[in-house]
């Protein structure tokens, strides 16, 4: 399960003339979407989508642009990752130092030392990393359930975010390895 929260924000948006026609809370929330979606706030977290308009005020028009400004107050959906958070998510790339998770819209690391107890190798043909003795295997499009360990959010995009992962947890690792663990604790 991902965290997702609502927040209040205020704004000013340029609605550009050949726009006045249409239903202006429509257009305020498409032009803040593009705006905004995407973008990074150390405090909220990422902002996912601009849901409603809770207040637009009065337009008003600058000298020299056509346009029309206003003051609106939205809603915001934001993820934001929290440290020992566990996470499902799917491995999205194999590298010789670790794997790739996507969780909701960020992706973390789960760097070859957490990925199991056992020594893990990097299969290159394969893409893969296999446990050496417990004959574990990851690879890319695996379902997988790991805990944040390690969070760092810099800059205003996710490209700049580090996320650390570990699957070395009892209950944590790729769903498959979770069931036959389950299984076996049942006997």
């Amino acid at each position: 399960m991902y965290l997702y929260f609502l927040s209040k924000i205020e704004d000013t948006v340029r609605i550009p003339p050949y726009r006045f026609e249409e239903p202006l809370e429509e257009v305020a929330i498409e032009t803040l979407n593009e705006t905004y979606n995407g973008i990074l706030d150390k405090t909220l977290g990422l902002l996912v989508s601009v849901n409603d308009i809770e207040e637009i005020g009065e337009g008003k028009i600058i000298m020299g642009d056509g346009a029309a400004y206003y003051d609106i107050t939205f809603n915001a959906v934001f993820f934001k990752p929290e440290l020992q958070e566990i996470i499902d998510g799917e491995v999205i790339e194999i590298a010789e130092f670790g794997a790739f998770i996507r969780m909701g819209p960020m992706d973390g690391l789960v760097h070859v030392s957490q990925v199991t107890d056992d020594y893990i190798d990097y299969d290159a043909k394969r893409g893969a990393l296999l446990g050496k003795e417990s004959k574990k295997t990851l690879e890319e499009g695996n379902g997988v359930r790991s805990r944040i360990v390690a969070i760092s959010l810099k800059g205003k995009s996710t490209k700049e975010t580090r996320i650390g992962l570990t699957m070395r947890q009892h209950g944590l690792g790729r769903f498959e390895w979770i069931e036959a663990e389950k299984k076996k604790d049942k006997k």
